[in-house]
This record gives C-alpha cells, structure tokens and sequence, in this order.
C-alpha cells in the first residue's frame, strides 16, 4: 500500500512566516495617501454642535420629548394652564417667574411647592388655575408638548434672563393693588412682570 506522505512541522513553520513576511511587507508599501485614509477611522468624530437657541416654535418642535421629575410635571402643567396661549418667549418668562420664586427664600423650595401654595383656598392660590374650582384637564396635546419642553429647557438653564428676576406677574387684564408697590421690570405677551423690592437670591 502506498503511504500518504504529510509536509512535516517544520516546513509548514517556515510557509507560514513566509506568509507572514509578504503581509508585512506589503503593508509597508501602502501608498502615503491610502495610509493617511487608513489613519483617519481612528480619528474621534466632529461633535454635532447643539442647535441654536430660539424663542420660537420651530425651535421647540425640533426639541426632543420632554421628560422630568415631579417638579418639571408640575412646571410643564402650569406653564399649560397659565401661558399656552403666550408666545415661546412669554412662555418662559412664566416660567422665569416661578423659578425665580424657587430661589428667593421667600417662596417654597421647589416648583410644585411654589406652583401649589395656597391650594384649596378658593382664589387665595398663587395660580388662579389651582384654586378655581375646575378640573385641570389638558385637552390641547400638541401645545403641552411644547410647553413641557419649554419647562424642560427653563430647568435645565437655556434660556437668558428676560425678567429680571420678576417674582410676580399679571395679565393686562387686572390691575391688582400689589402691582402699585412693586417694581415692573418687562410687559411680554399679555402679562405685566414684577419684581418685589428684595432681588432673588441669583440676583
């Protein structure tokens, strides 16, 4: 019987280094050009640059959906109740307003503690929409999606400040006795904004 003759170890060793060779010799022999485009996956990619803050609503719809804690809940539901029908920029003056209370030491500690003060007393509320005995149903989707996003961007510290540092605000409509004390400091959209004599504490 004829025997199968295998190549022995020594021999496939020495086809594999040659093998080896070859490969490393013709990648040193790449074109400077192909090299340089070889060099370049490795490079970190460009940071997309964040879009261009904007007080308009074409801005807001290129937001992504907004979501948040308890407070953003509760800054979003006022901002729908109080301002829905303002511009983007009055929008997030009421929204200034209460995160301006937030921080003045004279108010709550927190959104849904300063939007809520004085609920359950009938029109003793601080936000009429909270004591006047309706049901808080939000029936227009599309503007509480942009006014959550409007209380999004207002926590997070997008805008720049449009009030200066107004604590209090009323529609155009009313002229409370409050309004005669204290300073006016920006008329936006229907509502008048004032600040007390104290500043905020950010002030």
């Amino acid at each position: 019987m004829a025997a199968t003759m295998l190549p022995s170890a020594s021999f496939a060793e020495r086809e594999a280094n040659d093998t080896a060779k070859r490969e490393l010799v013709a990648r040193s022999e790449l074109p400077g050009q192909n090299f340089r485009d070889y060099l370049k996956l490795f490079k970190p990619r460009k940071e997309i640059e964040p879009l261009k803050m904007s007080y308009s609503k074409d801005w807001l719809d290129q937001q992504p959906v907004a979501s948040g804690d308890e407070n953003f809940k509760c800054l979003a539901e006022a901002l729908y109740f109080e301002a829905r029908g303002e511009s983007v920029r009055g929008q997030f003056a009421v929204a200034e307003v209460i995160l301006n209370r937030v921080k003045s030491g004279r108010f709550p500690g927190s959104l849904c503690g300063v939007i809520k003060q004085g609920t359950g007393k009938k029109y003793q509320c601080q936000f009429t929409y909270t004591c006047d005995g309706q049901k808080e149903v939000i029936r227009e989707k599309k503007a509480y999606e942009r006014v959550s996003k409007v209380a999004r961007a207002a926590i997070d510290g997008v805008a720049k400040d449009l009030t200066e540092g107004a604590t209090h605000y009323h529609t155009n409509a009313v002229n409370p006795s409050w309004s005669r004390v204290y300073k006016e400091t920006a008329r936006i959209g229907v509502h008048i904004f004032y600040r007390h004599n104290y500043r905020t504490a950010s002030n």
